[in-house]
């Protein structure tokens, strides 16, 4: 590789006693695992830079799927996130890290992530930035749904109609009701625009994304979605 990109560090991962093995996500070459030789030393200059959440120039070179890191520099401070948006951003995370492929370029989809975080430190709740950029994943891995129109007969879907979700077909009209897999009209109009004007809506985004992102997450269950769980006091 020639040349800096801009990068957002993953996640990090202790390598022998001084380095350390970073996930890391980039504007043109997408994910990509790099080995910081030395970073974990009390002489290195990296300690603080190499951390998720900051925006980074990068540099690295070698082949195969694990690179050297050769230049990593701080472009910005590390956004601001606490609470809830810190979880947030641990889960945007490893949602990138989990389903798109090591070295595929999704300089669109870098994009919707620095505005996903970008939202997350600005606004209280992260439920909107999280919908969008989980919708803005699907459309980058080619995941094509027509929200507007019934798939059965291709008229535009009404606000108070219900639709049922079949998986590689799209939304028909159903009479169907209180079913995971039944949406109203102006619930697919909203996800269709990334725009949530009702509670309602954002929980039917919420329940479309989980059950169109499941097949590429598999059996395993995300880790960052732990943090979210009411904790018990011992």
């Amino acid at each position: 590789m020639e040349g800096l990109q801009r990068c957002f560090v993953l996640h990090t991962r202790p390598y022998s006693e001084t380095s350390l093995i970073l996930d890391v996500f980039s504007e043109q070459s997408g994910r990509v695992t790099l080995m910081a030789k030395g970073a974990r030393s009390k002489r290195s200059n990296l300690k603080g830079a190499l951390q998720p959440f900051t925006p980074l120039l990068v540099k690295w070179s070698g082949r195969g799927e694990m690179f050297t890191l050769r230049q990593a520099e701080p472009i910005g401070l590390a956004l601001p996130l606490s609470g809830k948006a810190l979880y947030s951003g641990f889960y945007l995370n490893e949602l990138v890290g989990r389903v798109i492929e090591n070295g595929t370029s999704y300089p669109t989809l870098f994009f919707d992530y620095v505005n996903a975080l970008t939202e997350l430190a600005r606004y209280n709740n992260p439920e909107p930035a999280l919908r969008r950029f989980e919708l803005a994943l699907l459309d980058a891995l080619g995941y094509g749904i027509d929200f507007l129109h019934c798939a059965g007969s291709g008229e535009p879907v009404s606000d108070n109609m219900t639709y049922l979700f079949r998986e590689q077909q799209g939304f028909v009209a159903s009479l169907m009701k209180n079913h995971n897999l039944i949406f109203l009209g102006n619930e697919l109009k909203a996800i269709a625009a990334r725009e949530f004007s009702t509670v309602e809506q954002l929980r039917a985004a919420k329940r479309f994304t989980r059950i169109a992102l499941k097949p590429y997450l598999g059996g395993k269950p995300l880790k960052s979605r732990e943090l979210f769980l009411p904790r018990t006091r011992k």
